[in-house]
């Protein structure tokens, strides 16, 4: 879609490549791992301020805000050259323009004023003033990715045994060093800004509402998948995976390749509580998808979603899962970025915040702005491998599949921007005989299962407090820290691929 725009591409040319039992150039890999790290720059940094922050910021509460003080505080958490005083004061003259002219624009829809918004005035105007700056940056982010991908939305150079970017040094219309430098600048760019801008400010928004670090626990049994690898098999990864139960560190294990057994047969999927034909809990493999609408009892059939489970258990994927499997594992860059984001949101508490208050709503955003810096690191990390790559002499970037008669079973699988995401085929005589993707938001928003056990978003609202019942912010900010793509969900279409029917939210 819009937003989450390579992610899918990935999953599925590696699930093939898997059924096939394909190694891929390196180079392949690495340009794949620059798509990968490129996008989720840009996508953490849209779900933070444009999907998620105005949970927190009252956009109103700034136009009261003094810009001198503004620009001090923004000086103090950062060397960030957007925090001057001329900038706090431009951004609230944008303000006042809006109202002036009877309404706020972008900002038009919120809970302003609401008793759960508790930042004072210059945060406010400082959050607005990062918030219309990420605009610029992320646009940088998907620029990488449009160079590499030929486009964005929707890349277009991913093939199952390689990509189809050619190189040449020599060539202009092929992958040269001018095109490589162009990508760099533009991630420098984007690393920047996260780690002068998007980390202070969860880290500031996490410290002044420390209270909410108690909030939004739900499902602590954790699975993230490894990724950005590093060789042709898939057997070495710059990003660990694994599984955590009921958040204890001791519980980790790993997940260490593409052809890993231990995520291949622990995955499964639960239509007990969701609108489709029969009451079974299959293999990815194994299942079909029939609709069946009958009427909404919580107490049976209530969603569209089905309940994926990895050893019978619910699981919460996403940033927060890769993160503390990545602490736990000992990785080196998550170690280094989460520390410093935990010190940074302590000091601003005014208490010692620990990895324990990750489990939760403001602990999701923690852990995502970690994550960013993380891959910003990685992505620079693995544009210089490609370029010594390709400098040794290396300009292989595919080898050919062959489809053998008989079947084959695959399953790809990618920690995208939002969580695990996998895809699994069943391919017989070179046709696809089925075919299932098991995605981020099905594994966070999916519903009870057979054994009545419920799923993230569920396990997450209990206990929310809940100041004005007219106006439920704090759902909002809850199931907003998931980073929700129900589109990716359940995806309904007719026969011929058309929209069946659109639900807009006020």
């Amino acid at each position: 879609c819009g937003v989450c725009t390579t992610v899918h591409a990935i999953a599925s040319v590696r699930a093939v490549e898997n059924a096939l039992g394909l190694e891929i150039p390196k180079n392949a890999q690495y340009i794949r791992n620059l798509l990968i790290s490129a996008h989720c720059l840009s996508d953490h940094i849209v779900h933070f301020y444009h999907l998620s922050a105005l949970d927190w910021v009252d956009v109103v509460s700034a136009l009261s805000a003094d810009p001198a003080k503004a620009a001090r505080l923004g000086e103090r958490l950062s060397p960030w050259r957007g925090n001057s005083r001329r900038e706090m004061e431009a951004v609230k003259k944008k303000l006042k323009d809006f109202v002036k002219g009877g309404q706020l624009g972008i900002f038009a829809n919120g809970y302003w004023g609401h008793p759960a918004m508790k930042l004072p005035p210059e945060v406010n105007l400082l959050a607005v003033a990062h918030y219309l700056q990420a605009l610029d940056i992320q646009r940088k982010g998907n620029q990488a990715v449009a160079i590499l991908g030929g486009k964005t939305p929707n890349i277009q150079n991913l093939a199952v045994g390689g990509v189809a970017n050619a190189i040449n040094l020599d060539s202009p219309a092929a992958l040269n060093m001018e095109k490589l430098y162009m990508i760099k600048d533009l991630l420098e760019e984007v690393v920047t800004f996260v780690q002068q801008v998007y980390i202070p400010d969860v880290c500031a928004i996490g410290g002044l509402y420390a209270d909410w670090l108690k909030f939004g626990a739900g499902v602590t049994n954790y699975l993230a998948v490894p990724d950005l690898p590093l060789d042709s098999k898939g057997t070495g990864f710059d990003l660990p995976g694994g599984t955590i139960f009921d958040g204890k560190p001791e519980s980790y294990r790993p997940i260490e390749s593409f052809q890993d057994p231990y995520f291949q047969k622990n995955v499964s999927e639960s239509i007990a509580r969701s609108y489709y034909d029969g009451d079974w809990q299959k293999h990815p493999w194994e299942e079909d998808t029939v609709p069946k609408l009958v009427d909404f009892d919580p107490a049976k059939k209530y969603s569209w979603v089905k309940a994926p489970r990895f050893r019978g258990r619910p699981m919460q994927v996403g940033p927060l899962a890769q993160v503390l499997i990545g602490y736990i594992a000992g990785h080196a860059p998550t170690k280094r970025w989460l520390d410093l984001a935990l010190g940074t949101a302590s000091n601003v508490a005014g208490v010692t915040l620990g990895t324990d208050v990750l489990h939760s709503t403001l602990g999701r955003h923690l852990a995502r702005a970690v994550r960013c810096a993380v891959m910003g690191e990685l992505a620079l990390k693995h544009w210089q491998l490609l370029v010594a790559n390709i400098g040794g002499g290396d300009t292989s970037i595919f080898v050919e599949p062959i489809f053998p008669a008989g079947e084959q079973r695959g399953f790809g699988f990618h920690e995208a921007p939002r969580g695990t995401l996998s895809h699994w085929v069943v391919i017989r005589d070179g046709r696809i005989a089925n075919y299932q993707a098991v995605v981020p938001s099905t594994w966070n928003a999916g519903p009870r299962d057979g054994k009545g056990l419920p799923g993230p978003y569920e396990a997450s609202l209990v206990g929310n407090p809940v100041a004005d019942p007219e106006r439920p912010l704090e759902v909002l900010r809850t199931i907003h820290s998931f980073d929700p793509c129900l589109a990716c969900a359940i995806h309904t279409v007719d026969a011929e691929g058309k929209e069946l029917s659109r639900v807009k939210v006020l």
